[in-house]
């Protein structure tokens, strides 16, 4: 441990010799172990882990860019005294008595804001969490991948090369069992390493609010446009054509649900962009566009011929606007003609949060969100002193160390740019 920290400390990143590298993490120290998939086996699980020890490692496997949604397919956990297990949900989908028996005990995960949502799916909610990832930002780790940290801080090496398989495949291979049941195999000796790094640092409390911060966050509220988040849509001019983004969006959708397949496979969003742009008005038109041209885009050419046309036939009260309507300020681009004060408010805000994160070490976004920065910028208290200022940050979300650190030091810029 005092090597990786050593290591760690000097900000050494780990190099690109594989020669020079830390050695490769190939097997589980106990043997991969069988996948659970059926209620007596997982019973079996429940046991185990209920006569563990300690905090318990968790992760989950997702099919994104292969299946609709964010579903787990495979669950990993490990426990000092219970070993690891690998869960198939889809065969068991109803983790409840497993979480009962972690009830109370810490559980340790990596990005856990990605596995949270899928693993309450299946009634996995932890009451107490260390998120690796999390930690690494509050740290000032400049990359906070798994494997990175991993070999950063425990001087051993994780294969990535499975991250982006298909989990919902069926048997899931030997190979891809054996580098999940690895992903938590070292999870609670790197959570240790954090752990006594925070503490060092000053920033054990800090981390400490943060993971109860990601537990008490509620899911998501679904988007009221979805659309909008079609990549490319930037490049859309008018109401008509945006209306064809909309309609082709929805349609995509659809077939995905129902297909179990990723929208993007059923059709990118380059397609949706370029047909918007285009606006065929057969499907000959249509598939002369290149990215109709994969197997499942060609299959439903008259539905999105269909969907181009309701765009071209709306009336003009029922096309959506340029711009989704927001309780937010405007883009920060716009304030200096329009709110010069605020722009002014902005700068010295942003300096302000900028210098602070530079001097605790961590990204200026893990000390204080840039929405709220701006937010505070365009509608500060009518009071700008440190107890207003604090009020506000806390009405936004920060907790108590970053309200802390920066309620003063706000106050103070906000009533100098005022001066200004």
């Amino acid at each position: 441990m005092a090597n990786a920290l050593n290591s760690k400390t000097e900000h050494h990143e780990p190099g690109n010799d594989d020669a020079e590298r830390a050695p490769l993490l190939r097997d589980p120290r106990e043997g991969l172990p069988d996948v659970t998939s059926d209620a007596d086996a997982l019973a079996d699980v429940v046991t185990a882990v209920s006569a563990g020890t300690g905090p318990v490692a968790v992760d989950a496997e997702r099919a994104s860019g292969y299946r609709y949604g964010q579903r787990a397919y495979l669950v990993q956990l490990r426990r000092e005294g219970s070993g690891s297990a690998l869960i198939d949900p889809i065969a068991c989908p109803d983790l409840g008595a497993l979480d009962t028996a972690l009830d109370g005990a810490e559980v340790v995960l990596h990005a856990a804001h990605q596995d949270l949502p899928c693993l309450s799916e299946v009634n996995l909610r932890p009451r107490s969490l260390f998120d690796t990832e999390l930690a690494g930002r509050l740290l000032g780790y400049q990359r906070v991948g798994l494997g990175f940290m991993v070999e950063r801080l425990l001087n051993v090496r994780l294969a990535k090369e499975h991250s982006a398989v298909d989990w919902s495949q069926r048997p899931l291979p030997e190979d891809w069992l054996r580098y999940a049941a690895l992903d938590v195999e070292i999870l609670i000796e790197l959570r240790d390493a954090l752990e006594e790094e925070l503490a060092e640092t000053g920033k054990l409390e800090w981390a400490r609010e943060e993971f109860a911060s990601v537990l008490a966050t509620p899911p998501k509220e679904p988007r009221p446009d979805p659309w909008r988040r079609t990549s490319g849509i930037h490049r859309v001019r008018n109401q008509r054509s945006l209306a064809a983004v909309r309609e082709l969006w929805y349609e995509r959708d659809r077939i995905a649900q129902e297909r179990d397949v990723s929208p993007g496979r059923v059709l990118p969003d380059a397609a949706i962009v370029e047909a918007a742009a285009a606006m065929p008005r057969t499907p000959g038109e249509l598939s002369g566009i290149r990215q109709f041209g994969i197997k499942l885009a060609r299959r439903y050419l008259n539905t999105w011929i269909r969907a181009v046309n309701r765009a071209r036939d709306m009336p003009q009260t029922e096309l959506p606007r340029p711009n989704a309507p927001g309780d937010g300020p405007p883009p920060v681009n716009r304030w200096a003609d329009r709110a010069p004060e605020a722009a002014r408010r902005l700068e010295a805000a942003r300096a302000t949060v900028t210098g602070i994160a530079e001097d605790v070490v961590m990204p200026t976004e893990n000390l204080l969100l840039p929405d709220t920065v701006r937010r505070l910028a365009w509608t500060p208290p009518r009071a700008l002193d440190p107890d207003s200022v604090a009020a506000f940050l806390r009405d936004r979300g920060a907790r108590n160390w970053q309200v802390g650190l920066t309620a003063e030091p706000l106050a103070t810029a906000l009533l100098g740019a005022e001066k200004a």
